[in-house]
């Protein structure tokens, strides 16, 4: 069954059972050996089955529950399914939406929720996002409202000699070195965290990005003042608030690719996001969408 989180509708199944993981996979028509993130309903059942030493707890302390994925390496006895990601490594979180964490405290074992979306597709926050998307696909849908950060965790790998960021999010770099120092530039290692595989989180009509005007055969996605449209426009932010961008970029990006497709206009123009903060992860999704188009 598909539920929310602060960052968005996870598609969830029992993490311990090859089984669910595999039906997972094939719901989203996910490409194998793209990890999946185990979600807990706090720090405790999470050393279950996860090795966090020092660093992993400060960083659990600091920011669970809440939007940042921690890839440890896995405990001895680790209950979960080899298919849910590498045989060495799990990615783990805490969400920080109360529902969801009711949801894993009834459930009683850790569940692993990939977005609830078909791969490399826009990302859901909303109980509709998901049912357009995976229809009779899923069982179910918990609804619990829009996602109020309404972009896909930060993902932090802690598996190897040093920290290093997988993916950007709302727990930003800043924050983190902040408490553990520099982090470290990723090498050419196995993949170890969702959203790294080429393109994702992408529309069906194309993205330019860093546009400050659009023709009328553009949608366009605005930011703040300065932008000049002869079409359909949806604001992220009117006061230019990175925050408030963010949460609105998935369904902002769905709703113009519908106008876009349904009137026949050639693609979706961009306004530029100030690359700091968590205006960072949004330049990362758009990115990542843009390489499919």
């Amino acid at each position: 069954m598909a539920f929310g989180t602060e960052t968005v509708y996870g598609l969830g199944g029992r993490a311990d059972s090859a089984a669910a993981v595999a039906a997972i996979y094939a719901a989203k028509q996910r490409p194998a050996g793209n990890p999946l993130i185990c979600h807990y309903p706090d720090l405790e059942s999470a050393r279950v089955d996860a090795e966090f030493g020092p660093v992993g707890l400060a960083l659990a302390a600091a920011f669970w529950p809440g939007p940042l994925t921690l890839v440890l390496p896995r405990a001895p006895g680790c209950r979960i399914a080899a298919n849910a990601g590498p045989p060495d490594t799990l990615a783990v979180r805490v969400p920080g939406h109360d529902a969801a964490r009711a949801l894993l405290r009834a459930v009683g074992v850790p569940i692993a929720a990939p977005s609830a979306n078909p791969s490399g597709g826009l990302s859901p926050t909303t109980a509709h996002h998901v049912l357009a998307g995976l229809g009779e696909k899923i069982d179910a849908v918990l609804d619990c409202g829009p996602c109020p950060v309404g972009i896909e965790s930060t993902v932090l790998n802690l598996s190897g000699p040093y920290a290093t960021l997988l993916r950007p999010g709302r727990v930003t770099v800043d924050e983190i070195e902040a408490l553990i120092g520099p982090l470290g530039v990723p090498g050419d290692e196995v993949v170890r965290g969702p959203g790294l595989l080429g393109p994702h989180y992408a529309p069906r009509a194309a993205l330019r990005l860093n546009a400050l005007c659009a023709t009328a055969e553009e949608g366009f996605l605005a930011f703040g003042e300065g932008g000049r449209a002869q079409g359909p426009v949806f604001q992220l932010s009117t006061r230019g608030d990175l925050t408030e961008a963010a949460a609105r970029l998935f369904t902002g990006l769905r709703l113009l690719d519908d106008i876009v497709l349904r009137r026949g206009l050639s693609d979706i123009a961009v306004m530029p996001i100030p690359n700091e903060g968590i205006g960072v992860a949004i330049n990362d999704r758009l990115a990542r969408a843009a390489l499919r188009t």
